[in-house]
């Protein structure tokens, strides 16, 4: 199933894209290809990562960076909402369900 972006978790991504990259730009790019890398494996079964929020939203995360890419399904994709760092409010992203 593929994953489409909100635009304002594409803006969430460069966000920590940008910090990372500023920090050391390999980095940045170790946190560009982790973030692609769990899009990969939301694409490749979607219902295996829990329920995080209602309705439905799901996240997956792992180590090392701080982030977590929360989603819903939708009937054909994967609605990508927020690449979340850990220390944003928790429902930052839920007026996003509407668009």
């Amino acid at each position: 199933m593929r994953a489409i972006f909100h635009p304002e978790a594409d803006d969430d991504f460069i966000r920590g894209l940008r910090h990372y990259t500023g920090k050391q730009p390999e980095l940045g790019q170790r946190f560009y290809r982790h973030v692609n890398a769990l899009v990969a494996e939301i694409e490749d079964a979607p219902s295996l990562f829990r329920v995080y929020r209602p309705p439905h939203a799901r996240r997956h995360f792992r180590h090392p960076f701080p982030y977590a890419v929360v989603y819903v399904l939708k009937p054909d994709y994967v609605w990508v909402l927020a690449v979340m760092h850990f220390k944003q409010p928790p429902t930052y992203w839920l007026h996003r369900l509407d668009n």
